[in-house]
């Protein structure tokens, strides 16, 4: 399908917004802000739980049209000073799903108490490593976080302590073919992906109620979703969120059929079925909608992770749920590679769902 360019122009431009801020597991608030900012004006009423996850409420034109809940997770991975030596260099803890090795040698940034600080993640040099060492990958307990710091005292001025959060420093940037590049597109292309849906149903008749929802603490155990799943108390529920395609070296498509660029990806499930087996109904939904607006979608079957839709699913007496997935490159390291029309023919389809989802789903009685 080929989209407007002044599309992905606009959808490129609120990406890069996003995934330039900083919101680790536990840490949203600057995502928050801005999330509430870009959806104040599609919808009827903004409220966060005692969470800190983000609830925007569109009320439908019929009474008896159903609740659907978009959940799109705020947070990303990151890391937290755990221990700062006399010297002045800091040891981290992991949050979320690292791969030590994409860690080594990034600069990154120290959320401090008195402003950012910038460090580099720091470890032992090639040049007096010895032969055993240059064959072993560098743990993340091995490595440290060098913000220039004379020693502990130093580090304490700066405002960064035990507890300080840190992300990684990395800008957007576009590639070729409307492919771009970030930090934490997991899962900030979602939360784009779920503004501009909510947007483009601002001018439409809509019978169902649609919550927008910004889940917190995704990364680290699914958490948000599940509080702000029963608050919203939904009839239908979509996880918007990023996958993992098998179409560059090291992987294959017996790892991952999926492709950045082939339009949006229908979970059927996930984790093997441990986290979610995709409810027959809103797969149904899905598809047929797609069909409506003649668009090519992709079926993931996944054996890894998981998403909000694993914790939705299974709130109260149980929620219909499913996915909507961006295909991205390279998940949980500082350079994630998205294609925009994934983005915007998942806005499409996201839209043309909506519209139709009285038709599959009513309201609880």
């Amino acid at each position: 399908m080929t989209n407007d360019p002044k599309n992905l122009d606009a959808l490129a431009s609120l990406l890069e917004k996003y995934s330039n801020a900083h919101g680790v597991s536990g840490n949203e608030d600057e995502i928050r802000r801005m999330l509430k900012e870009d959806l104040k004006d599609c919808t009827d009423e903004v409220k966060s739980d005692a969470l800190g996850s983000l609830i925007a409420v569109r009320k439908g034109s019929s009474p008896n049209g159903p609740t659907i809940m978009l959940a799109a997770h705020m947070d990303e991975i990151g890391l937290m000073v755990k221990y700062i030596d006399e010297n002045g260099f800091l040891r981290f803890a992991k949050f979320g799903g690292w791969f030590d090795q994409t860690l080594l040698n990034q600069r990154v940034i120290v959320h401090g108490s008195k402003g950012d600080v910038y460090g580099v993640i720091g470890s032992k040099p090639p040049h007096v490593m010895t032969p055993e060492d240059s064959k072993n990958p560098v743990k993340h307990k091995d490595m440290f976080i060098d913000v220039g710091a004379k020693n502990a005292e130093d580090v304490k001025n700066l405002g960064i302590e035990q507890g300080t959060y840190i992300t990684s420093d990395r800008h957007f940037a576009k590639l070729a073919n409307d492919r771009v590049t970030g930090k934490c597109f997991d899962n900030r292309a979602g939360v784009v992906l779920m503004i501009e849906i909510m947007r483009r149903l601002k001018s439409k008749n809509i019978k169902a109620t649609v919550c927008a929802v910004g889940t917190v603490q995704e990364e680290v155990g699914l958490k948000g979703a599940k509080t702000a799943a029963y608050a919203v108390d939904a009839d239908v529920a979509l996880a918007l969120d990023t996958t993992v395609p098998g179409d560059h070296p090291g992987i294959t498509k017996l790892d991952s059929p999926l492709e950045i660029g082939k339009g949006p990806i229908i979970s059927i499930s996930d984790a093997s079925g441990r986290g979610l087996i995709a409810h027959p109904q809103v797969v149904k939904w899905l598809r047929e909608s797609a069909e409506k607006v003649n668009m090519d979608v992709q079926l993931g079957v996944g054996e890894g992770g998981t998403t909000d839709a694993s914790a939705i699913h299974l709130t109260k007496e149980g929620i219909p749920t499913g996915t909507i997935q961006l295909a991205t490159r390279y998940i949980h390291s500082p350079v994630e590679v998205i294609d925009l029309n994934d983005i915007e023919d998942s806005v499409e389809l996201a839209v043309a769902a909506i519209e139709r989802a009285h038709m599959y789903f009513t309201k609880k009685e």
